[in-house]
């Protein structure tokens, strides 16, 4: 076996890596989550101006619209498709994170509804959550400190 130095090494991966296609993905990433925001965006005007709902009902039954369909998708396989070519536009934080759910949900049930679902639905999502009331609880001290003075 060779020893090589970490430089050496380096040099070495970067020779042998396949070089990816940075233009290209991030272009791809755009036009997919521009898309699921546009189905959003319609989904909002439809329970707005179609149905009559004020804009907090709308934007709620936009939101569990998009929830919806990034569950449904993901238990019939096609959002993972998705994500296989579109890469971070699938991301978009609602539909994200719906999959981000529902996948390990999915492919754990095998291993029983408690141990198995229960257990690894929020492998993926419980930091996000965590992070993410914490960062709220930090961040709405801040405000309650800055009326103060």
């Amino acid at each position: 076996m060779q020893k090589m130095s970490n430089e050496e090494y380096n040099k070495y991966v970067a020779r042998i890596s396949p070089k990816s296609p940075i233009g290209k993905n991030c272009l791809i990433a755009f036009l997919v989550g521009g898309a699921i925001c546009v189905i959003g965006q319609l989904l909002l005007n439809f329970y707005g101006k179609t149905l009559a709902l004020d804009e907090t009902a709308a934007g709620a039954a936009t939101s569990v619209t998009l929830i919806f369909l990034s569950a449904l998708f993901t238990g019939l396989g096609l959002y993972g498709k998705l994500a296989k070519h579109a890469g971070a536009g699938t991301l978009v934080p609602i539909t994200g994170f719906a999959n981000a759910i529902a996948a390990p949900a999915i492919e754990f049930k095998s291993e029983g509804y408690i141990t198995g679902t229960a257990v690894k639905m929020f492998t993926i999502a419980g930091p996000v959550i965590v992070y993410g009331v914490s960062a709220s609880v930090v961040f709405g001290i801040i405000c309650w400190m800055i009326t103060l003075f």
